[in-house]
């Protein structure tokens, strides 16, 4: 290959890994979202079974994930 057909291929590989750099940076978000919204349900069911006394092994339980 020349090394005009080089700096071709180079722009929009360039191009595709900005997007992709983008794309990453909206899952992350959205991954964080979710997990904060699981900790907040987490601890409401854990608050309600202890008021009704319902609390049971198998209860969900959120890790801290980051």
């Amino acid at each position: 290959m020349q090394n005009e057909q080089l700096v071709e291929r180079l722009a929009p590989l360039k191009k595709e890994f900005e997007t992709g750099q983008a794309r990453l940076r909206e899952l992350e978000a959205e991954i964080a979202y979710v997990c904060e919204t699981m900790l907040r349900i987490s601890g409401a069911i854990q608050v309600l079974e202890e008021l009704t006394g319902e609390s049971k092994p198998d209860s969900p339980k959120v890790a801290a994930t980051r």
